[in-house]
């Protein structure tokens, strides 16, 4: 039997059942042992016998209640000594033929309870309780080989316990691993549903950019050229119809981005050409508005991640539609800059009004992200009269590209 609160109720309840089974099994050998010796009990020595039992079977079976107010080294302390002279005392009054039996349990209780050196007393104690009423009603030789016998059970027992308990805690062990291998799963569920989330807000918002960057960048050159054809309708209604046409082929143009940047399948305008030849179709097209824009390439033009080309694209794009919408800048400028071996650095330049802040809006807010996103920096340099300039720089490795 085990009162520990740590045993499952059930596996108490059939531990305290097997402690009665063993309890009522021992009495009644011992009782049958004495009727086949003869032996003849008085009525106070069989009240008192069956006194100790009743006294060793209620303090095994309800020490929780009995004993509820002590600790649990003050309760060890009483619950052995005491149990260990109800064994004596119902093998000497009733005989020895099953005490033995009766006490086995408190060798299992010991292995339970105790550290291993204070098991020994416990050990020494049951020997000499079931020993002595032996040599009672037998002889000290009989005593020792059934002391030596008993021994062998209560390490019997002891080793069996040993076993129990180790496949216990192993099973409590990996009910605590499934317990928190559920709990991991779950916590891995949630990570993966938040990273689908999050992959599917980043995608988002590259489409949101995209869209922002085609339809800002088209729809201001429309703008141009819609103004300039209401300027010379009258006095050059030739040059008019041309802008015109420059302006409904750009509107082509832009819805038809705008519908493969919305279905996620508009190839990118740096695909399968060098980034300088993707910035100068752009500048081609700012100049149709009739903008001076220089455009310069500083050092050895290299291979580049597709990412990195198009970040730098769409930076360009930004940076000349803000000079077109905003600067009322006569000429502008655009170097793309190979010189520095471990970086590439974009630079879009005007000499318009400028501005005093340099917030930005979402224009700018989306290129900041794109190349934050890829290491690199996005500054913004304006005063008021002096122009505006938007430098990118961009990590690349030294040789052979990404």
């Amino acid at each position: 039997m085990s009162t520990r609160t740590t045993l499952p109720n059930t596996q108490e309840q059939q531990e305290k059942a097997l402690f009665l089974f063993v309890v009522v099994a021992g009495f009644i050998i011992t009782f049958t042992v004495a009727s086949q010796g003869g032996t003849q009990f008085s009525l106070p020595q069989l009240l008192l016998g069956i006194a100790f039992g009743v006294m060793y079977l209620s303090l095994g079976y309800f020490e929780a209640e009995i004993l509820r107010r002590f600790t649990s080294d003050a309760r060890n302390a009483i619950f052995f000594p005491v149990q260990l002279v109800m064994v004596f005392g119902i093998g000497w009054t009733l005989g020895p033929g099953g005490n033995w039996l009766i006490g086995l349990p408190l060798a299992s209780i010991a292995v339970e309870r105790l550290p291993s050196r204070s098991r020994w007393f416990v050990y020494a104690g049951l020997l000499a309780a079931v020993s002595l009423p032996i040599a009672r009603y037998s002889t000290w030789a009989n005593a020792l080989m059934n002391a030596f016998i008993i021994s062998t059970a209560i390490f019997f027992v002891d080793i069996i316990t040993r076993f129990r308990m180790n496949e216990q805690q192993a099973r409590e062990r990996a009910e605590e691993l499934a317990i928190e291998l559920e709990g991991a799963n779950h916590q891995l569920a949630e990570y993966a549903s938040q990273a689908e989330e999050l992959a599917a807000t980043q995608e988002r918002n590259r489409l949101a950019h995209e869209i922002h960057d085609t339809l800002g960048h088209y729809l201001t050159i429309v703008n141009v050229q819609i103004e300039a054809a209401k300027v010379t309708f009258d006095s050059d209604p030739e040059r008019a119809f041309a802008s015109l046409d420059k302006a409904h082929e750009l509107v082509k143009k832009g819805l038809m981005s705008v519908r493969e940047s919305v279905s996620a399948l508009r190839v990118s305008p740096v695909e399968n050409r060098p980034l300088e030849d993707a910035l100068a179709s752009l500048i081609d097209e700012t100049r149709f508005t009739g903008m001076r824009v220089e455009f310069r390439v500083l050092g050895a033009p290299r291979a580049m991640d597709e990412k990195v080309a198009l970040a730098l694209y769409r930076a360009a794009q930004e940076g000349l539609t803000n000079v077109r919408k905003h600067a009322n800048a006569a000429h502008a400028g655009l170097d793309l800059d190979f010189s520095e071996g471990d970086q590439i650095r974009l630079l879009v330049r005007d000499d318009g009004q400028g501005a005093e802040e340099t917030g930005g809006g979402f224009g700018l807010i989306g290129i900041r992200e794109r190349v934050h996103l890829l290491g690199g920096n996005c500054t913004v340099e304006t005063q008021p009269g002096k122009g505006f300039c938007l430098e990118v720089t961009v990590p690349v490795p030294g040789r052979g590209g990404a």
